[in-house]
């Protein structure tokens, strides 16, 4: 049976609604910053994360933190709904039936229910980069599953050339590799549509419409967290991905965030004392949102690095710190 879309997306708050606080968040850092000497209320994190990425255990389910004007506050600056039909960050993703190589599911969301998510789609099977792709994220399967996230992926091909395409995967891969996931079969393009990977507009005109190489990474409440877009020409890296979800789940569920590079960030870094130190490697940022008295409870050695406007925003916590929260 054709995928059917099941339910709308949430209804938007209004533009004005959201920009109103941010605004205000922005307006209370500012007035923090004056009042403190240049000094702001904005406060940095810690990081988790290993070098490989591999999980060793299965991590107990993905929770939102409980700190007042961390994750929560932040979340709340991102709209559930879009006014325009587009799918954005902190939407809430479209529900759907599938039909998939593992059987058929009545409902997207029930499927993934309580757990991170990952939704990735390939333009078609028994094509090149795509029977890589493919075999790479099979071997990141275990990772993620032990990290409490679900793997779906899809194409607009039927659900019997996906299971006759396996077979080419499975070979190609220099590694002896299980298929654990499932993959939906979208052939009346309905997912794809839903999800902003194909304009429904160029359907007929285009003699093969083919969805884009998408990934959107999911939470626990069904809102999305990450998109990434690539050309049929260009695969995708597996470890990158993992790496988001962990990145993701951190912030979650510390209140944090991660710098560029994360976790080979920070791995030299002057000090006040004008040494220098190479124990902030892997160190994360705690959210612009979360405020000084609860970076201070919560993360109580945290350090600020000096820079030149002297606002306290560069605020990092230490690797050991935040597994210990």
């Amino acid at each position: 049976a054709a995928a059917r879309t099941l339910l709308a997306r949430a209804p938007a708050r209004s533009a004005s609604s959201v920009a109103s606080r941010h605004g205000s968040l922005i307006s209370r850092s500012v007035s923090s910053a004056v009042a403190n000497g240049g000094s702001s209320s904005f406060p940095s994190s810690a990081s988790v994360a290993s070098n490989n990425h591999s999980a060793t255990s299965l991590r107990s389910m993905s929770t939102m933190d409980k700190m007042e004007t961390g994750t929560p506050l932040y979340m709340s600056l991102y709209p559930e709904g879009s006014t325009d039909g587009g799918i954005r960050l902190g939407n809430i993703v479209p529900d759907f039936a599938m039909d998939t190589t593992q059987g058929s599911f009545d409902s997207f969301h029930a499927w993934k229910k309580g757990k991170w998510a990952i939704l990735f789609s390939h333009p078609a099977d028994f094509t090149p980069v795509c029977t890589t792709e493919i075999g790479r994220l099979a071997l990141k399967y275990d990772d993620l599953e032990a990290m409490d996230c679900k793997v779906a992926t899809l194409s607009v091909d039927p659900v019997k050339s996906h299971k006759d395409w396996l077979k080419d995967v499975v070979a190609h891969c220099e590694n002896e590799i299980d298929i654990k996931f499932p993959i939906i079969g979208d052939q009346d393009r309905s997912i794809s549509i839903a999800y902003g990977m194909i304009d429904p507009g160029n359907l007929d005109e285009q003699e093969l419409p083919l969805t884009i190489r998408a990934v959107f990474i999911i939470n626990p409440e069904n809102k999305l967290m990450l998109s990434l877009n690539y050309p049929a020409c260009v695969g995708r890296n597996m470890d990158e991905i993992v790496r988001c979800v962990e990145a993701l789940q951190l912030s979650y569920e510390k209140s944090i965030a991660t710098p560029a590079n994360w976790p080979n960030n920070h791995a030299d870094i002057p000090m006040p004392d004008g040494s220098r130190s190479t124990e902030f490697k892997g160190s994360v940022f705690l959210l612009p949102t979360v405020s000084e008295e609860e970076a201070k409870e919560h993360y109580p050695g945290y350090h600020s690095c000096s820079v030149p406007s002297n606002i306290n925003y560069l605020r990092l916590v230490k690797k050991d710190d935040v597994e210990k929260k």
